[in-house]
């Protein structure tokens, strides 16, 4: 039972999920193929994929919405000591920022109504890079709440920023319709949408 998802989706969302995974349904060999590109089901013999985009994705396969992309800007503890609650847009727009492929901080400022007044960010290829660096405090980064739930309750991260849902760039998870009766791929999908639910 092959899956494919994103890299970020795979470290952050996926991996920390597999103990319940692997309790609900301990007879089912999962395979992840974490990779940006976009995989052929019937070549690379993949039987669901976790996507971000807009619908729609094909007339052949059924979709099922996961996650709106909901961003949120976060920051170490570290950098918010002098300031219990999330900044002012004017107080964020001069930190550091980290940006990652997607590079949404022009628009997030923009919809802010703010210029960016920080010294230059740090760039890197991968959103969970990006939340790695946060975590480390090398600055701001602007990512989906879902993949830093986590991070968040813990403390680990806090939310210095109001949250901006960006749209048309949602999580989708994807299945063939031919696997409709593939109990283990569609077993799969219920456990990715139940999951998934119970984390919003």
């Amino acid at each position: 039972m092959l899956i494919s998802v994103t890299p970020t989706f795979a470290a952050k969302w996926l991996i920390p999920n597999l103990p319940d995974f692997t309790a609900a349904h301990p007879n089912i060999d999962l395979r992840i193929m974490a990779t940006e590109k976009v995989s052929s089901f019937q070549s690379d013999g993949i039987d669901l994929a976790v996507r971000q985009g807009s619908p729609p994705f094909g007339a052949s396969l059924d979709v099922t919405l996961l996650f709106k992309q909901t961003l949120i800007a976060v920051a170490a503890p570290s950098i918010t000591r002098d300031a219990p609650h999330s900044f002012e847009p004017e107080t964020l727009s001069k930190l550091p920022k980290i940006h990652d492929a997607h590079d949404l901080w022009p628009s997030y400022l923009a919809h802010l109504d703010v210029p960016d007044q920080s010294p230059r960010g740090l760039r890197l290829s991968q959103t969970s890079l990006a939340v790695d660096a946060a975590i480390a405090g090398q600055g701001v980064a602007l990512v989906s709440r879902f993949l830093v739930a986590d991070d968040l309750e813990i403390g680990r991260l806090v939310e210095v920023g109001e949250a901006w849902e960006a749209g048309g760039n949602d999580f989708y998870v994807l299945m063939p319709r031919t696997a409709k009766n593939n109990t283990p791929v569609v077993d799969v999908l219920t456990w990715i949408k139940a999951r998934s639910a119970a984390a919003l």
